[in-house]
């Protein structure tokens, strides 16, 4: 299998700890990772610089980063995760949008997930241009688009602007419950991700933290799954949802089974909320 990852490696910089780590796109790399066989590869388009490697190299050694670009200035994110509140960002040395400049045949991708790290990693733009190139599955993690940057680099919760454009584009959509308001708010859930799968979307994935997650269809009507979350000592709070979308694309391209997929992305989730440290794994064992 052969999957194509988009988004921004990012240096993240966490409350209480003074060393940086390693962010974005890497977790999303961990993830798939640790779900691949021998024969999988898995390409990703990010951006990368030579300073900044060392903090990367150790999963980034492992995969195909022919497609990747060089950038003077890596983004950096100031992370505050204290409490059960949504955690705080603040970005410094925001980047552009990604180069597709290397980006050909794209068909020889069994699926892409395009993860929107910094809320900038592509833009709709070059979704439309993937679209209109690829016939395979096009997984979008909401992330930060949901969020927009004021003049100090704090990013805050709004609309996404042009978000129909957006899912019509797209086969499977990640979001949380907070991003999920900035789609489409409403006081009724069911009617939100009715409104998200009318508008072209497949499967729309809702990541609700220690509650587990929720998946909804399009299949014969608008039709939902619950998963509720399992029981752990929660140490951790930065890259379980990347982990938790590789996790759930890799096994639905495999399988087309999507309770099974959401089932083993939740145990993901689970996996990497449990482990104190993701940045120093290689590999997780998750499926």
């Amino acid at each position: 299998m052969k999957i194509l990852l988009i988004g921004h490696s990012i240096i993240d910089h966490l409350e209480n700890k003074a060393e940086a780590n390693p962010g974005g796109a890497f977790y999303s790399t961990l993830g798939f990772l640790s779900c691949f066989k021998p024969n999988d590869r898995l390409s990703l388009l990010t951006g990368k610089n030579a300073e900044s490697l060392p903090l990367f190299e150790r999963l980034y050694s492992k995969i195909d980063l022919s497609l990747s670009e060089d950038v003077l200035e890596m983004p950096e994110v100031f992370l505050h995760t204290s409490g059960e509140s949504e955690r705080r960002e603040v970005y410094r040395n925001i980047a552009g949008n990604l180069s597709f400049a290397k980006l050909e045949n794209l068909s020889r991708f069994d699926g892409i997930l395009i993860n929107m790290i910094t809320g900038f990693d592509i833009s709709l733009k070059q979704l439309k241009w993937l679209r209109e190139n690829y016939t395979g599955l096009i997984y979008l993690d909401v992330h930060t688009l949901s969020r927009g940057l004021d003049e100090e680099g704090k990013r805050e919760f709004r609309q996404i602007p042009n978000v129909e454009e957006w899912l019509a584009c797209v086969d499977i959509l990640q979001c949380n419950e907070n991003e999920l308001s900035t789609i489409r708010y409403s006081n009724d859930e069911k009617s939100a991700a009715k409104w998200i799968l009318e508008k072209g979307v497949k499967l729309l994935i809702i990541t609700r933290g220690k509650n587990g997650a929720l998946l909804y269809t399009r299949e014969n009507g608008i039709n939902s799954l619950k998963i509720n979350g399992e029981k752990i000592a929660a140490e951790n709070k930065i890259g379980c949802g990347d982990i938790f979308g590789a996790t759930f694309f890799y096994s639905y391209i495999r399988t087309r089974d999507s309770k099974h997929s959401l089932e083993s992305a939740n145990h993901a989730g689970a996996v990497a909320a449990s482990t104190a440290d993701l940045s120093n794994f290689i590999k997780l064992t998750l499926l």
